[in-house]
This record gives C-alpha cells, sequence and structure tokens, in this order.
C-alpha cells in the first residue's frame, strides 16, 4: 500500500512536476510575452521618437527647401525682369536699326535712280559727242587767229606789244634830241642823263622856228604816214571782221542743217550698236619707217623656219629671245652692222622728210598770205557794200524826217490815245505799285499779257472810253481837211 502510496506519490509528484514545469513555462511565457510586448512597446516608442525626430527634420529640411525655393523664384524674377528689359532694349535697337536699313535703301534706291538718270544724260552726250560736222569754218576766223597767236608768241618772247601794232612817230623834239644827244655827250662824257637832257631841253627853246622847221615837217610827214596806214589796218579789220560775221552766218545755218539731220538719224538708229570708229590718229604715209634693231632683224630671219615648225606667235617670241640672249658678241655682230645700215638710212630719209615738210610749210604759208589778200579785197568789197547801203539808209531817213518837219502843220489835230494805250497807262500805274523797280521791257510785256487776257466785255469797256475822243477826232480831221483843201 506504501509501495502503491508511495508508487503513487511518485506518479503524482511527476504528473505535479510536470504540471509545474508547464506552469513555469506558462509564466516564463507569459514573463517572456511580457518582456516581448514591454521590448515592443519600448521598440515602437523608439520608432515613434525616430519618426518624431525624422519628422522634425523633414520639416525643417521642408522648411530650408521652401526657403531656397523662395529665394530661387525671386532670383528668377529678377532674371526675368533683367531679360525683359534686355529684351525691350534689343527691340528698340532692332527698331533704330530697321529705321538706319531703311534710310539707307531709301538713299541707295535714290542713288540708283540719280545713277541711272545721269547714264541717260550720258548716253545722250556721247551721241552727241559723236557729230562730227563737215562744214569747213571760216578761214577768216583761222587766220587771225593764227595772226593773234603770233603776237602772242611776240608777248612772251619779250618783243613788246603786238606785232602787227605800228610804232607811232616821234615828235620833232625828240627827233632833233637824237640828232643832237651824241655831240653832247662828246662835249662833256661825264654827264648823266638828267643834265643831258635839261642841256638839250634848253637848247631846244633857244632854237629859232626855222631851226625847228626841218624836224617840225619830217614828224608831220611821218604822222601823216602812221595815220594812214593805221586808218587803213583799222578799215582791213573791220572789213575782215564783217566778213567772219558773215561766214560765220552762212556756217551756223550749214550746221544748224547737219546737226538737225544727225539728230534726226540718231533718233531713228536709237539702240542700234554702231560701228565702233577707230580714234587713232592717221599716220603720215610719206613718213620713213622706223629702222628694226639687231635683235629684230635676228628674228625676222628666224621666223620663217619657226613658222614652218608651226610655233605660235607668243612661242617665237620666247624662242628667239632666249636665242638672242645666250647668242655672243660675234654671233650678234652681222645682225647689228644690218641695223646700223638700216638706222643710216632711216636718218637721210628723215632729213629729206624734213626738208620736205618745211617747204609744204612754207608753200602753204605763202598759199594762206595769197588767201589772206584775197579775203581782204573781199572784205573791203563788202564793207564798201555796207556803207553804202548804210549811206542809203541814213538819208532816206534824213529825207523822211525833213519831209515830216516840212510837212507839219501846228492846226492839224493831234490823234487821240486808243483803248490799249488807255488800259496800259491804268495798267502801268498798278504794276509799279505792285512791282517797284521792274524794268521797262518787263513791264511792257506784262501789260501785253494783261491786255490779251481781257475778257470781251472788259476790252469794250476801254473800246467805250477811248470811242468818243476818237470821234472827236475824225470830226476835227473832217473839218481840217476841207479847209487845208479849199485853201489850197
Amino acid at each position: 500500500m506504501a509501495t502503491v502510496a508511495a508508487g503513487g506519490s511518485k506518479r503524482g509528484g511527476g504528473r505535479g512536476r510536470k504540471a509545474l514545469v508547464a506552469v513555469l513555462d506558462n509564466e516564463a511565457n507569459i514573463s517572456a510575452g511580457k518582456a516581448a510586448k514591454a521590448g515592443d512597446l519600448s521598440a515602437s516608442s523608439a520608432q515613434k521618437a525616430k519618426r518624431a525626430s525624422s519628422k522634425s527634420g523633414k520639416a525643417a529640411k521642408a522648411a530650408a527647401a521652401a526657403s531656397a525655393v523662395v529665394d530661387d523664384v525671386a532670383e528668377l524674377q529678377g532674371m526675368l525682369e533683367r531679360l525683359r528689359l534686355e529684351k525691350e532694349k534689343a527691340e528698340e535697337m532692332v527698331r533704330e536699326r530697321d529705321e538706319v536699313i531703311r534710310k539707307k535703301e531709301e538713299e541707295i534706291e535714290t542713288k540708283e535712280k540719280e545713277q541711272e538718270r545721269l547714264q541717260a544724260e550720258l548716253r545722250k552726250v556721247q551721241r552727241a559727242k559723236e557729230f562730227k560736222p563737215t562744214v569747213s569754218f571760216p578761214l577768216v576766223k583761222s587766220l587771225l587767229e593764227k595772226e593773234l597767236d603770233g603776237d602772242d608768241k611776240g608777248k612772251k618772247k619779250g618783243k613788246g606789244k603786238a606785232g602787227l601794232e605800228r610804232k607811232k612817230p616821234c615828235p620833232a623834239y625828240v627827233l632833233w634830241m637824237k640828232d643832237q644827244w651824241v655831240e653832247i655827250k662828246k662835249e662833256n662824257p661825264e654827264a648823266d642823263f638828267k643834265e643831258v637832257s635839261n642841256t638839250l631841253g634848253a637848247k631846244w627853246k633857244a632854237l629859232g622856228a626855222e631851226e625847228k622847221q626841218p624836224y617840225e615837217e619830217r614828224y608831220r610827214l611821218e604822222k601823216e604816214a602812221y595815220l594812214q596806214v593805221v586808218g587803213q589796218e583799222k578799215r582791213e579789220a573791220e572789213a575782215m571782221k564783217l566778213l567772219e560775221e558773215q561766214q560765220m552766218q552762212w556756217t551756223a545755218k550749214e550746221l544748224l542743217e547737219q546737226y538737225l539731220k544727225f539728230r534726226q538719224e540718231a533718233k531713228e538708229g536709237d539702240g542700234k550698236k554702231g560701228k565702233r570708229k577707230n580714234s587713232k590718229k592717221d599716220k603720215d604715209p610719206s613718213k620713213p619707217k622706223q629702222p628694226m634693231s639687231a635683235y629684230f632683224v635676228y628674228s625676222q630671219e628666224r621666223r620663217a623656219a619657226l613658222v614652218a615648225e608651226k610655233k605660235n606667235v607668243p612661242e617665237i617670241g620666247k624662242i628667239t629671245g632666249e636665242e638672242w640672249k645666250n647668242m655672243t658678241e660675234a654671233q650678234k655682230a652681222p645682225y647689228e652692222e644690218v641695223a646700223k645700215k638700216q638706222k643710216e638710212e632711216y636718218q637721210r630719209q628723215m632729213e629729206v622728210y624734213k626738208q620736205k615738210k618745211i617747204e609744204e610749210a612754207a608753200s602753204l604759208e605763202k598759199e594762206e598770205e595769197e588767201q589772206k589778200k584775197i579775203m581782204k579785197q573781199e572784205a573791203l568789197q563788202l564793207l564798201k557794200k555796207k556803207e553804202k547801203a548804210d549811206n542809203i539808209i541814213k538819208k532816206t531817213k534824213e529825207k523822211r524826217q525833213k519831209k515830216k518837219q516840212e510837212n507839219a502843220d501846228p492846226n492839224r489835230p493831234k490823234k487821240p490815245a486808243s483803248s490799249f494805250i488807255l488800259f496800259s497807262k491804268e495798267a502801268r500805274k498798278q504794276l509799279l505799285e505792285e512791282r517797284p523797280g521792274i524794268n521797262n521791257s518787263t513791264l511792257n510785256a506784262l501789260i501785253s499779257v494783261k491786255w490779251k487776257e481781257l475778257s470781251g466785255e472788259e476790252r469794250q469797256m476801254w473800246n467805250d472810253k477811248a470811242a468818243p475822243a476818237m470821234a472827236a477826232y475824225k470830226k476835227e480831221m473832217e473839218e481840217y481837211t476841207k479847209a487845208h483843201s479849199s485853201s489850197a
């Protein structure tokens, strides 16, 4: 029993230990759970603290970021303002540049138009320059110009006044003084000009009329001859001038006809390109040609062979130049001898040519002198005709004036002013008030224009003003004519 009790106690003890262990385990688990829960609570509180601290950090960061954003926005706004101002400034500059460009374009356009106008005028002038008249200008003018050129050359050389101008004759006292000057100088060689002049003046005053008479007679004859020559020269000059004017009139008429014909042809052929005329001066065919140099003599000799080799002109020049440079003096000598002979022949021909030209110039001068004499004679005949015509006109005028004076009757009624005269008096006063200082010819022209511009009614008004005086004049003239005829 005891064993059973013991056994029972043992089995009961085993069960109790297991239950205790289980209880202990449960308690441990509970305590562990509580500890775990406490740990979890502490961990969660730590996490919450971390979260709170992280949230506060984030808030600070967010505030800092917000302030940074505000600063950035302010900076961006400032930049935008600056950009806006720069944009406005740039736009203003662009507008100014566009205005400058527009003005430049207008200037260029104006210049182009002006250039086109000038080119058109230039083309006209060029067409006009091409006008070459075939009319020969008066020979009188060319001869007179040659004489003037000769006078100018004489002046430049120091010959004094014009060569054609006559020297005036010396007075009687000067002629006598020339004869006595040498004798006075012989008597008093050391006397100066003033002393000699005073001495001669005193002697001349002391001379009698008989002693002075030969010198005065000589002066009179020289003066008559001088006046005759000068008068003849003046008359010839006047005659030549008259002939020149007549010839210039004929020439001008012919020249005008040729120019009008040229203008007509230019208009018809405008736009067509004409052939370019050679403006080079024509060479004298009789003038000797220049001699060739030694090199040209050599190149002339070599040319035939090089042409046979089908060399062109530049190649021929290059080859002959190189060959000539490489030649020795002995090789060049024959060509230099030929060139020397040609030069001597050229100089001889030039001497003959120059002599021929001198003879031709002398012959031409002689012909011009003959032509001048003939023209002077023609000019004198023309002057005589002119003087005769002038005398006839003068005599006719004198006869008319004399007849008018003889026929003038103080009792004859005077003709009254016409309507135009009455109008011109009124218009003259008005125009002189409006335009003080106007000349007479312009004033008369303006009055004529005003009279022509009057209407029929206005002109009739002036005719009515002049009509009573004209009617009275006609009545008086009838009475005067009757009385004159009855007395005759």
